[in-house]
Parts: C-alpha cells; structure tokens; sequence
C-alpha cells in the first residue's frame, strides 16, 4: 500500500513540473511552446478529413438514390419502341427534383438540423445511422482519452492555480502603499493569472491592430457574454473594469482583485449602485 502512494506521489509532482516548465513558466512571461496552436491545427485537420469523407460519401448516396428513383419510374411503364430508355415524362422527374434542388438551397439548410447518413462527430440528431466508419470509432475512442484523461485534468489544474494565485497575489499588493510598484506589481499578477487561465481553456489568442488598444484614460468596451472575456482581453494588459457584482467563488475572486486594482463593482438592479458608478 505504502508502494502505491508512494507510486502515486511520484505521478502528481511529475504532472505538476511538466505543468510548471512547460505552462506556467512560459504563461508567466507572455510566450508560447507552440503546443496549444499545434493541438489546435490537429484538431481541425482531423475535422476537416472527415468532414471531406463524410461529404464524399453522401455525394455518392443521393446520386446512387436518383439513379434507382429513375429506373423504379420505368419500370413502372412500358418503354418505347425506339429512342432507348428516354420517355417525355422522364422530364417531370428531373423538373421536380430541380425544384427541390431551388427550394432546400444552402441557405436554408443552415437553419434545420440535416439527418446525418453517417456519423461524423457532430451528431445531432437521434436517428439509427446507416454508415458507422470503424476509423471514426477509433478516431472518437482516442479523442475521449485524450479529453478526459489527459486535457480535463490538465485545464481543471490550470485554473485552480490561476485563481488561486490571482486571489493571494491580489490579495498581498493590497496591503502596500499606493505607489508605482504596487501598480506595476497589481498589473503583473493580473496579466500572469488571466495567461495561466487562458493556458487552462486552451485558448489560442492573436491580438490584431494592436495600436487601437485604449491608452491610459481610454475606455475597452467588451461584447460581453461571460467572465471569459476578461481573460482573454486582458492577456496582454491590466484593465480597471466595471461590471456586475457576483458571490460565491466570483465574489471571492471580485474582492481579492478590488483591493489591488481599481475595479468597480455595483449591482445593476439597483439604480443607486448605477448612478454612483457613474459619479465615480
């Protein structure tokens, strides 16, 4: 037993020195390994390829279903005695399904959910497919493993770090004077924290028309969906932000950072909170 912890301790500090040199350590001063970009071209190269197979092969169903329509129609009738297969009436199928062709056009497939032939790892519908490709299978199995065992542990011990140090360190420049390096300091941590959490979303981030950033006194107005945005915005500089007041482990986070930071933080259902936000 005493085998076992020992195996499993020796797990968590390898986990945690790779996290470290190979993370957190480039995170700290702003530079990437390239490891976060080169599992992202990954991921889409392999959604591309089959993507491309999946399209393929529906390509070839519906020109193999118009064939067998066609020829169950001639059957239906009998044929004339010359001029080969063609008949006149062969036109009111190919009418109709031009029709077809106008009315379901790709536009407004983009608005109705399309009953997959196969699958191809965007399954949305709850139809029995018709075509399982056992590469795909393999392709998914390898995805879960990699999702769940290796990226989820990585992501969930990222954050807990980013918040954790953001609170403490936030926390520490607010207890020292209001000087240059308590603004330098409260700058640091907040950039390396939002980069750490970044690190934990896996989120590949460029900044272009980097010279329209707000100076000092200038104003950064978010299209605001969630606290995400806060880090990614603020991963190559502090901002003093203004938004709603939140409790649980926000409300932690929202407090630590107010004390090293002039953040402002109000309730927007209360009008007073409202007008004192903007006196200030």
């Amino acid at each position: 037993m005493e085998n076992f912890w020992a195996g499993v301790l020796w797990a968590t500090e390898i986990w945690l020195y790779l996290i470290v040199c190979l993370i957190m350590i480039p995170a700290m001063f702003g530079f990437s390994l390239g490891i976060s970009e080169t599992y992202m071209n990954i991921l889409v190269k392999t959604l591309e390829v089959w993507l491309h197979e999946t399209a393929c092969l529906k390509s070839s169903r519906e020109h193999g279903s118009m064939e067998k329509e066609l020829g169950e129609l001639r059957r239906s009738r009998p044929k004339p005695p010359v001029g080969g297969d063609f008949t006149l009436s062969d036109c009111f199928y190919f009418s109709r399904r031009g029709i077809e062709s106008i009315v379901d056009d790709e536009v407004t497939q983009r608005f109705t959910s399309e009953e997959l032939m196969s699958w191809n790892l965007l399954t949305r519908t709850h139809n029995d497919f018709q075509y399982i490709s056992l590469k795909l299978t393999l392709v998914y199995g390898f995805g879960i493993f990699v999702r769940y065992c290796i990226l989820a542990p990585l992501r969930i011990t990222l954050v807990c770090i980013g918040l954790t140090w953001l609170v403490i360190g936030t926390s520490a420049v607010g207890f020292l004077p209001n000087c240059r390096v308590k603004f330098w300091l409260s700058e640091w941590v907040h950039v390396m924290c939002y980069r750490i959490c970044a690190r934990g979303l896996s989120a590949t981030i460029r900044y272009h028309n980097k010279e329209n950033r707000p100076k000092k006194g200038g104003i950064c107005v978010a299209n605001h969906t969630s606290p995400i945005d806060i880090v990614i915005l603020c991963n190559d500089g502090c901002y003093a932000m203004v938004g709603q007041v939140h409790g649980g482990l926000m409300g932690i986070v929202q407090r630590a950072m107010v004390r090293s930071c002039p953040h402002v933080w109000f309730e927007r259902s209360e009008m007073k909170d409202r007008h004192l936000v903007t006196k200030r």
